[in-house]
């Protein structure tokens, strides 16, 4: 191990110093979540209240997760389309439901141009109003829908698999980076299939697919399951979830699939001639996830000193930090350290190379460092005009305290590394999973729900498993008490669905418990 090396490790881990300027999870879970953003240079407000700008770090996270993605829904038969931004306004009046749910949220274009004001600033142009206003999408279940409405004419034009990656809006009241902005990222698929059989299968199939990508690849545990009545998409005949717990004890929603029925064919008059030649109504779904997946995978692994990112998801899944003290040394350890990364990136893990980031920047090695600990970055590896002469790297690892390192040969670094990251994958998914189960429990009253939610803590109180008649979740006493508390019903797991037992409002023999938490 190199001198550098000791002294770093010699650093007092307990104590504040320049390189520790995050808030602590038990301090304000709240500002330990921006302060993770910050550090790790993943994004920033803009100047448009409830926006945020992607920096590269951050929209790397994205692409990475969009590539993942992508395949995985091309692997099921979809193909990617865009469509408009802007969606006339009576496309959205056509379905009820869906205008409730949406009216509050949705941002209107009412002009096409802009003319001084005769005060030095602009304002729209009297002549320039359009004749109908445009809604900039919060959703595209209206305009796509409109669409397809014309490319259907027949059962042998079903099914119609299509998805595409867009941005859209949603003015939030409060937003929070990367899990409630006005402006965000995502991906929604639309399919319209000849039976109800057909769409209810892909509604399943899509919410599996979202499984895959949140166990294997974000290593994020989650609960599958349908939602209430009263939580469903607007417009939805079903809508399923994956749901899952963040540190301080709230669940997040981490991506759904809604069945649609046939609400929005009958409003879009999505039809077609069966093999009898009689008309029918086509059944229609739809299903997304966000960024909001960057702002799980940060509260789900990230720890006091940073971000925490599993393997699979890493921009960069391994850096090499030259230690260089003389001008004469910078050269020949550069270009061992190059060298070695070479012959890393022809390894594989995941069935791609693997990424290997040599920081050659100017900075101290000991701001390299803590750089690549802020960043997440799997596997940090030390090399030295010590370390070079006897074959060996000095190595660290995200998921391990800061200051360990281990002392590896070269020859055994290239043959574990795969090893080695598939091992942080699976630790980080287990930490996860053993957290949840910590903090999940089973009630059977009304009052043993207000006892774990009522406390106005850091810690939100976790999830709480009990029978529930979804039937009286809109009742004034019942929508009351979950007010008072700040809960809501996430969903219905569906490895519950077949418990039988009592209602904890109206003791109701009802099949199937729900979840209650706090959540994002």
């Amino acid at each position: 191990m190199t001198k550098l090396s000791v002294r770093l490790s010699s650093f007092d881990l307990t104590k504040k110093t320049k390189y520790m300027a995050i808030t602590t999870r038990k301090e304000d879970f709240s500002n330990w979540f921006q302060d993770v953003i910050k550090e790790a240079d993943l994004a920033c407000h803009s100047v448009v209240r409830g926006c945020m700008i992607f920096k590269p770090t951050g929209y790397a996270l994205w692409e990475s997760l969009q590539k993942i993605l992508d395949k995985k829904i091309k692997e099921t038969g979809h193909q990617n389309v865009y469509f408009p931004l802007l969606i006339p306004l009576s496309f959205f009046e056509k379905e009820a439901k869906h205008v409730e749910g949406f009216a509050k949220e949705c941002a209107v274009v009412t002009h096409y141009r802009l003319e001084p004001d005769g005060k030095g600033g602009l304002e729209p142009a009297k002549d320039s109003k359009l004749a109908e206003p445009l809604v900039i999408r919060p959703t595209s279940e209206a305009i796509i829908g409109e669409a397809i409405s014309s490319w259907i004419q027949s059962y042998k034009d079903l099914p119609v698999l299509i998805n595409q990656w867009c941005n859209v809006m949603r003015w939030e009241m409060r937003t929070k980076m990367f899990l409630r902005t006005s402006e965000f990222l995502w991906q929604e698929g639309h399919t319209a299939h000849a039976t109800r059989e057909e769409a209810e299968e892909e509604s399943l199939k899509m919410l599996e697919v979202y499984e895959d990508l949140a166990h294997n690849y974000l290593a994020i545990p989650v609960l599958k399951g349908e939602k209430t009545p009263a939580e469903r998409f607007p417009g939805a005949v079903n809508t399923y979830t994956i749901e899952t717990m963040m540190q301080d004890g709230k669940a997040l929603q981490a991506g759904t699939s809604h069945f649609l029925g046939q609400n929005f064919s009958k409003a879009y008059d999505i039809t077609y001639a069966d093999k009898e030649q009689k008309m029918q109504h086509a059944w229609t779904t739809s299903w997304g996830v966000t960024t909001r997946l960057i702002g799980a995978l940060i509260m789900t692994h990230s720890d006091d000193f940073g971000l925490v990112l599993p393997p699979k998801m890493a921009p960069d899944q391994v850096v090499i930090i030259p230690i260089v003290k003389k001008n004469q040394d910078k050269q020949e350890i550069l270009g061992y350290c190059e060298a070695l990364a070479a012959s890393l990136r022809a390894l594989t893990f995941n069935g791609e190379g693997i990424r290997v980031k040599v920081d050659a920047s100017p900075k101290e090695p000991v701001d390299k460092f803590w750089d690549a600990v802020k960043k997440g970055i799997p596997v940090r590896l030390e090399i030295g005009p010590r370390d070079k002469e006897a074959r060996q790297v000095s190595m660290s690892l995200r998921n391990k305290e800061a200051k360990d390192r281990t002392a590896l040969p070269i020859e055994e670094l290239l043959k574990t590394i795969p090893s080695t990251l598939e091992n942080i994958q699976q630790d980080l998914y287990n930490k996860a999973l053993n957290f949840r189960l910590e903090n999940s429990k089973h009630i059977e009253s009304v009052g043993e729900l207000e006892t774990l939610f009522s406390k106005d803590e850091n810690y939100a109180g976790g999830f709480a498993y009990a029978f529930f008649d979804p039937e009286c979740e809109s009742q004034p006493d019942v929508e009351a008490k979950l007010k008072e508390l700040k809960v809501t019903t996430r969903c219905l797991p569906f490895e519950n669905k077949n418990e039988e037992g009592l209602c904890i409002f109206t003791k109701k023999l009802v099949k199937g418990k729900v979840i209650f938490a706090k959540s994002y």
